[in-house]
């Protein structure tokens, strides 16, 4: 379910109480200090009250007084102590709440990075541990960290983020719910010190809390979540027969950002028409490992995992003829929409890519297939 929320809704207590696999559910917000954090622990409050066993696994309170008295009351696993580069640092004790086994755990900060030599690199993997051990699990995160929606945030923005959390995960929960504030509300409260300390306010309003970049990611925010109760909606009523009937090539090179852009676009489009997706990378003999840089096949091989995170089935062939091979594939898997990319860099780029591009596009439409094409400019 997606929902704007009330904290221990009588439809999650339902769904918990009556699950194996344990039961997931995401509060998302635009930004930092809209109140993620302080609604779960709300949350836990109102159902050990209600007699479910909830333990606070991992939570960031950044010193904001009404989040630290929230956590007053309810049982906190310790954090492990784990050392790095002679420093000692925090993690979430997992073999410790794996081992307590409560019913209900709260994992804040779901795209945080672990410290190297962790059991998992990534936050959300060690809350899908706890899922297939059979415990519900509350978490919350931004919009941005939203893999998928990387590009864009940083085109709105001007900041990469780096700690992302894969779309899959996000269709993992049972219950997606917005925390939605108003711009000039999430302004004031970081006005008053209570998202940052008050030396850093000034940098924040100069930055990322800038009223458009908020405007433009609490917009991202309500879509996104919309979109997931259209998902759940769509995926309840569409029978098995019918499932996956829009097949999605996406094509791309050795262009590294270019082809980021179009996998995470290409990520949406396969969620939004619930399409068996499909990635395509030709080498050509320009392109062997004798004649790349390193760098180049580095950037490649990340992004051919990338798309695999995102669920497309990865395609890697060797071929002279890149559109001949695009064409090849799109008869023998009968895909109905093909993604390609449109550099917007230099004259002499853009007329290298749009002579790949053009040809493709040539090929396809000569073949009479019928096959949309979208056009992804970078």
């Amino acid at each position: 379910m997606v929902s704007g929320g009330n904290a221990a809704d009588g439809k999650f207590l339902e769904l918990i109480r009556h699950a194996r696999r344990g039961k997931f559910k995401i509060y998302i917000g635009l930004a930092a200090g809209v109140g993620k954090t302080y609604r779960m622990l709300q949350e836990a409050h109102a159902l050990l009250a209600q007699g479910v066993d909830v333990v606070v696994g991992y939570v960031e309170t950044h010193n904001r007084k009404e989040t630290v008295q929230q956590l007053e009351g309810l049982p906190v696993i310790p954090r492990k102590a784990v050392f790095y580069k002679g420093r000692s640092l925090e993690e979430m004790d997992v073999p410790a709440i794996l081992q307590r086994r409560p019913e209900m755990v709260v994992v804040d900060e779901l795209a945080h990075t672990n410290v190297p030599g962790s059991a998992h690199e990534k936050r959300w993997q060690d809350v899908v541990q706890l899922l297939e051990a059979g415990i519900h699990v509350i978490s919350a995160v931004n919009i941005q960290h939203l893999e998928s929606l990387n590009q864009q945030v940083e085109k709105i923005t001007g900041v990469e983020v780096t700690e992302r959390v894969p779309d899959s995960v996000l269709r993992l929960a049972d219950e997606v719910v917005n925390i939605d504030l108003t711009i000039p509300e999430l302004l004031e409260r970081l006005q008053a010190g209570k998202i940052y300390e008050p030396a850093k306010v000034e940098a924040a309003l100069r930055n990322f809390f800038q009223k458009d970049h908020l405007l433009q990611l609490r917009e991202l925010a309500l879509r996104e979540v919309a979109n997931q109760l259209e998902r759940q909606i769509d995926t309840a009523h569409i029978t098995p027969d019918r499932r996956h009937t829009e097949k999605l090539l996406t094509c791309i090179g050795t262009n590294a950002k270019g082809a980021r852009e179009i996998i995470r676009k290409s990520a949406r489009l396969a969620d939004r028409y619930h399409a068996e997706w499909y990635l395509l990378y030709v080498q050509t003999s320009r392109e062997t490992s004798l004649n790349i840089k390193l760098a180049t096949q580095r950037h490649l091989i990340n992004n051919l995992q990338l798309a695999t995170e995102l669920g497309a089935q990865v395609l890697k062939v060797k071929a002279e003829d890149v559109a001949e091979e695009v064409l090849r594939e799109v008869n023998e898997r009968q895909i109905t929409l093909v993604t390609l990319g449109i550099t917007t860099g230099s004259f002499w780029q853009r007329w290298w890519r749009k002579s790949i591009t053009g040809e493709i596009i040539s090929r396809i439409t000569a073949a009479n297939t019928e096959t949309d094409i979208y056009l992804v400019n970078y």
